[in-house]
């Protein structure tokens, strides 16, 4: 490790899931401070955000990948305080915001280089710790696996959420039709200011009747679902030919008995990832399309970060009681003293 060893800090302050359970398992905790391996960098966090797959963690549902840290927290911003071996092209000082496989819900966190981003210009540490998960997660499914293309139609389930509100941005600045469901009116609104054409309240009306109809029964190009359980039917009936439903979580059951006829006649892609376990390479080289592709429409202010909310790191349970009542619009996200 280079840099600023000798100055950092034995241990820090994190939060640590003590048992699996309700929000209350999130505790504040010492822990050592984290020495950069080979090809990673060590950051001092000054804020992080909060996504579901923490909760589900939380709740003993997600498990961090073999070898990783067991505290909560895939993404951080702040900057780099030490550099471990290997590591190119950063230096202390630097500002930077990093999707990790864990240990974000902390004061520092060692960041594998590839998988970090420097800040772009005009925003916020707060701001940038909303980007990494849930951009790096809409690029790969939406513009990789889904394949979205200027002037096609795109619908995203969950349109206020961290996902939702980053997906309609994205698909709108690329050009695509966009649509949204959401669970209230005011959630709709938020989501069609952000550029949805039409937000669909899924507790007053059916998804699948509303955009047909707006598409004159054509149906929608590419669906990006984290619901699952019946909407996975729904879904299939609302693609059109040759559209791509990407599947990247399951608020209701993975579980489902689903007629696939309409998958072969439409000659339809249903497809699904997820983001964590996958290589620290694999990873970059999202994060460098991620760089490339969308990146400068951040700059450009086309596309933000939604921040519904903060937190003080030592509140980490009142995030996620608010998460999981779904009472937010956009991300989010702890800050770190």
């Amino acid at each position: 490790m280079t840099a600023n060893a000798e100055a950092l800090p034995q241990t820090m302050t994190a939060i640590e899931i003590a048992g699996f359970g309700g929000p209350e398992r999130l505790v504040p905790t010492t822990r050592p401070v984290p020495r950069p391996a080979p090809g990673e960098l060590l950051v001092k966090v000054a804020a992080a955000g909060v996504n579901r797959p923490d909760v589900l963690q939380r709740q003993g549902h997600y498990n961090p990948p073999p070898g990783t840290t067991d505290l909560p927290g895939l993404e951080i911003a702040g900057k780099v305080v030490a550099l471990g071996a290997g590591v190119e092209g950063w230096k202390p000082g630097d500002r930077l915001c990093a999707l990790l496989a864990g240990g974000g819900y902390a004061e520092y966190a060692a960041a594998p280089a590839p998988q970090c981003l420097p800040i772009p210009k005009g925003l916020s540490e707060i701001e940038a710790a909303a980007l990494p998960e849930t951009f790096f997660t809409v690029w790969t499914n939406v513009f990789e696996r889904g394949r979205l293309q200027p002037g096609e139609s795109f619908l995203v389930h969950g349109g206020a959420s961290g996902i939702g509100t980053t997906a309609i941005q994205l698909a709108r600045a690329w050009g695509a039709r966009v649509f949204a469901t959401a669970g209230d009116p005011e959630k709709c609104r938020a989501c069609e200011r952000l550029g949805a054409e039409k937000c669909v309240d899924y507790k007053r009306e059916d998804f699948v009747e509303v955009l047909s109809k707006l598409t004159d029964g054509k149906g929608v190009d590419v669906i990006l679902d984290m619901v699952g359980g019946d909407y996975v039917a729904r879904n299939l009936k609302l693609l059109a030919v040759e559209g791509r439903c990407v599947q990247i979580a399951f608020l209701r059951s993975p579980v489902v008995e689903i007629n696939l006829m309409p998958l072969m006649l439409k000659r339809a892609t249903f497809t699904g990832s997820t983001l964590r376990a996958r290589t620290v390479a694999q990873k970059g080289a999202v994060a460098r399309a991620v760089e490339t592709h969308v990146w400068p429409l951040i700059a450009a202010g086309k596309v933000k970060p939604v921040i519904h909310k903060t937190f003080p790191l030592a509140a980490a349970a009142d995030a996620h009681r608010l998460m999981e009542a779904s009472g937010h619009i956009g991300k989010l996200v702890l800050t770190v003293p």
